[in-house]
């Protein structure tokens, strides 16, 4: 049996890496390529290989072209929102231009291989809908950091269509879980554990009542795996495969805030700041389609996710 060879961009970050845990676990042959800037090392699984790059450089193209891959997992990426707010700049080159560098090496490879981007269900519809939202749903992000992930999805369309690349796009809610990293927007379940830990108050951005859906990264994972088994599309045909990954559950900031507190028995003040720039007031996202056609639905509950993830933040 021919063994099954697996690229995770990113692979050394929070999501990756279980991303990568998970591939191993199901039989996949996996190097990891990511530039460490906020990857951790180790956090790369002993039994993958290690590509240490960005994934704008000619070295990162070559590894897509000569890898032999038969999926390729994008989840490198400038990922907060507020960074992308102050360097819209420097958030499209590393979101948009280092895609496009990957994509076009994988054009260019003569490999028929499966393309899965972790773009974003939490930012590409913005605040003009009326959530949950569904993939059909128009696109509106509040931020560059919304915009250039829904470019990509944009350009992912284009090759499909001109030259017959073989995509999925998850569009994740709030993804949190273990391993998760304590800054930026994207933490903000990270960010609350560990001053749970130090008992510390906990920092609210504007009343609180800003909401999320928030996904626990192990179900994340399981949904890449059921993107990769998805069967190819016959040559000529063009299919949007995009698809949310959440729980279609709205849990607003202070509501966050109260069941971590509720669950780990430990309370400390939370304190109010300034509304954030860029920042959508609500976010939810309808997981039907996943649902029908990758056959994924979330397995953790919150609470239950949430204990974990303060238990491995605690253990530290």
């Amino acid at each position: 049996m021919t063994t099954r060879r697996a690229l995770v961009t990113g692979g050394a970050g929070f999501i990756g890496s279980h991303l990568a845990d998970a591939l191993l676990a199901d039989g996949w042959a996996v190097t990891v390529l990511d530039d460490l800037s906020s990857g951790k090392r180790g956090q790369v699984p002993a039994a993958a290989a290690f590509v240490h790059t960005d994934i704008r450089s000619p070295d990162a193209a070559t590894c897509v072209r000569e890898g032999g891959f038969d999926l390729i997992c994008h989840l490198a990426a400038q990922m907060d929102v507020r960074k992308s707010v102050a360097d819209p700049g420097f958030d499209a080159d590393v979101n948009i231009k280092g895609s496009l560098n990957l994509i076009e090496a994988m054009r260019t490879s003569g490999r028929q291989t499966r393309f899965v981007f972790a773009s974003t269900g939490g930012a590409v519809y913005g605040d003009l809908v009326t959530p949950p939202n569904l993939e059909t749903f128009p696109k509106d992000p509040d931020s560059p950091y919304g915009i250039a992930k829904y470019a990509v999805e944009l350009y992912l369309g284009y090759y499909a269509r001109i030259h017959a690349l073989d995509y999925v796009a998850l569009r994740f809610a709030n993804v949190y879980g273990p391993r998760q990293d304590p800054h930026g927007e994207a933490g903000v379940v990270a960010i609350f554990c560990q001053r749970l830990k130090a008992g510390t108050p906990l920092t609210v951005f504007g009343d609180g009542g800003q909401t999320r859906d928030y996904v626990y990264v192990g179900d994340v994972a399981q949904a890449h795996l059921r993107a990769a088994a998805l069967p190819a599309l016959p040559p000529g045909t063009v299919d949007v495969r995009a698809f949310n990954l959440g729980t279609q559950v709205e849990t607003s900031v202070l509501e966050l805030a109260a069941a971590l507190m509720r669950g780990t028995g430990r309370q400390v003040p939370v304190e109010h700041a300034p509304p954030r720039a860029g920042e959508q007031r609500r976010s939810v996202v309808c997981i039907d389609k996943a649902r029908t056609a990758l056959g994924w639905s979330p397995a953790m509950p919150l609470d239950e996710g949430l204990r974990r993830t303060f238990d491995w933040f605690n253990s530290r």
